[in-house]
């Protein structure tokens, strides 16, 4: 089957799919998104990904031109056409074509692309033993200046810390906030796991809000596994018994080193592995 690329409602094959390069989102990053997974050719937990691309596009000024039933219509629609009964979902919103400049309002209509692909997940020998992880040098990006919880287009800072991930051989780096406290890795949210204690940085260190990470705390509540958002450093990953990230892509993986230093026992632990299988089940429902 051919790949169909979706632009403003219209379809195009894969090598048909343009846009301008006066967009402001190639130029300057100006624009949002949300990454989603398919299961059984469904969308995951779609309503709460496009009440996220909403309410980043509100707060950066940039009005998506279709409305959110349309829109989510128009995603499911997507996959149907390309055929993919698990995959991945790349949704963006982008400022549109305007001048050399950074003057928002020289644009014109907002770009809505969607593309649905194939998904390149970690080995299964990583979701087996787990992987590692190491601080990065780059920090989140200061929540005065942008709001982490606006997902948008410019991901350089996560890209600089990932390098650095990628140089000492770890394919996710942990990044910490302003003031040194743990915040999310590159591309993942963080959990710990104490004396069965089950706990995850506030929005408040900088993070994003993760559609996988919601999801996970409900999942907690429901096994009466007792959970808390609050601030830590990596002393409190040092002397976890069990720590693992989360993700759209990466779902539920156990880490099982920081800075070369063993977390627990060194392997994924019950609570972790016990909240993978749940998290399984959840997705196929």
């Amino acid at each position: 089957m051919t790949q169909q690329i979706y632009i403003n409602g219209e379809y195009y094959a894969k090598d048909e799919a343009k846009i301008s390069v006066y967009d402001h989102g190639l130029l300057y990053g100006d624009g949002v998104f949300e990454g989603m997974r398919i299961y059984g050719g469904k969308v995951f937990r779609l309503e709460q990904h496009l009440i996220r691309l909403w309410e980043s596009a509100l707060s950066i000024g940039l009005k998506i031109p279709i409305a959110p039933d349309q829109l989510s219509a128009d995603v499911n629609d997507c996959v149907s056409r390309n055929g993919l009964e698990e995959g991945y979902i790349r949704l963006i919103v982008t400022r549109g074509a305007g001048a050399l400049g950074l003057d928002p309002y020289k644009c014109s209509e907002p770009q809505v692309i969607c593309i649905v692909d194939k998904i390149t997940l970690y080995p299964d020998s990583l979701y087996q033993n787990g992987l590692e992880l190491v601080t990065a040098a780059t920090i989140r990006n200061h929540p005065a200046a942008l709001s982490p919880r606006v997902k948008s287009l410019n991901y350089l800072n996560n890209i600089m810390a990932k390098m650095e991930g990628l140089k000492a051989g770890c394919v996710e780096a942990l990044m910490l906030n302003h003031k040194g406290e743990v915040a999310e890795c590159t591309g993942d949210n963080l959990f710990i796991v104490k004396n069965g204690h089950l706990r995850t940085p506030p929005v408040e260190a900088g993070i994003l809000e993760g559609i996988t990470r919601n999801a996970v705390l409900e999942l907690a509540e429901k096994l009466g596994i007792q959970s808390s958002e609050s601030a830590m450093t990596r002393h409190d990953i040092y002397t976890a018994d069990e720590c693992f990230l989360t993700g759209s892509a990466a779902e539920v993986i156990a880490a099982v080193k920081l800075d070369d230093r063993q977390i627990g026992d060194g392997k994924p632990g019950p609570i972790t592995k016990q909240l993978n299988e749940a998290f399984r089940v959840l997705v196929r429902e």
